[in-house]
């Protein structure tokens, strides 16, 4: 049975010292857990709703610290990207380059992820149905590169609300990529504060069992020491102390569901 894929770590890099902390945390879980475990964090958050939020410490400190990461606690690195000079530049530390949902349709950001020959995570618009991933994947898949993985991260409806339409996890495995579940983006409320967006955490491992017993190959989470004084995402992130035994749960549910099949 394959073990379950996991991508985790906070929304932004903060701090040197927060980052380390969070993945040194995140290290110890994934070993006790077994799963397949990716550490995640961005260097620059360049969709923020407000001009005034705070976007991270940029690529150059970004790289620096998620190598540290990399070589201190020996595990693999996400991040993503926003532009495709990025790409190159990133591709010295990432394992995993993440393409964001509002910009899953940039060809050329597209074409220079996939000339790096690294796991590309497409993250499905939030108004993009799952069959039309299809010409996002030829985009990369053209471009040289089928190490690709497709994720989830909810669909609008109406304003600052998303729903999670679980079938389209089992559309989008049509396509024969690896299929991840954005569990905490999924239950945002964007922009629902006002000047930055809202969500409700509540929901998060309810999603999460749904989207590994529908048949998602990994799951995505943002997670944070003190969501409540995180600089990014904060209501939906899952508190760093509870990831642990929430995790437990999540995997009983996708262990029984894969020894059925």
């Amino acid at each position: 049975m394959n073990r379950l894929k996991v991508i985790a770590g906070p929304c932004v890099i903060e701090s040197e010292d927060n980052a380390c902390y969070i993945a040194e945390k995140l290290k110890e879980i994934s070993d006790a857990a077994d799963i397949d475990f990716f550490f995640k964090a961005s260097f620059d958050k360049a969709n923020r709703t407000s001009i005034d939020s705070y976007r991270g410490p940029g690529i150059e400190e970004g790289i620096k610290i998620l190598k540290k990461i990399k070589d201190t606690y020996k595990v693999r690195i996400c991040t993503d990207i926003h532009e495709p000079w990025q790409a190159a530049r990133v591709a010295e530390v990432a394992d995993i380059i993440q393409i964001p949902a509002f910009l899953c349709r940039q060809t050329d950001l597209l074409v220079a992820a996939a000339k790096t020959d690294k796991i590309i995570n497409i993250k499905k618009a939030q108004f993009l149905a799952p069959w039309d991933m299809k010409n996002v994947i030829e985009k990369v898949a053209k471009s040289g590169n089928n190490n690709i993985m497709l994720c989830e991260r909810g669909t609008s409806f109406g304003y600052n609300t998303l729903i999670v339409d679980m079938t389209s996890i089992v559309e989008m495995k049509k396509f024969g990529y690896t299929v991840v579940f954005d569990a905490t983006h999924s239950v945002q409320k964007p922009g629902g504060n006002g000047n930055s967006t809202g969500g409700n955490r509540e929901y998060v491992e309810a999603l999460a069992k749904a989207a590994v017993a529908v048949g998602a190959d990994g799951l995505f989470f943002e997670v944070h020491p003190n969501p409540e004084k995180a600089l990014s995402d904060g209501p939906n992130m899952v508190y760093l102390d509870k990831f642990d035994d929430m995790l437990k749960r999540v995997i009983q549910v996708y262990n029984i569901t894969n020894e059925e099949k």
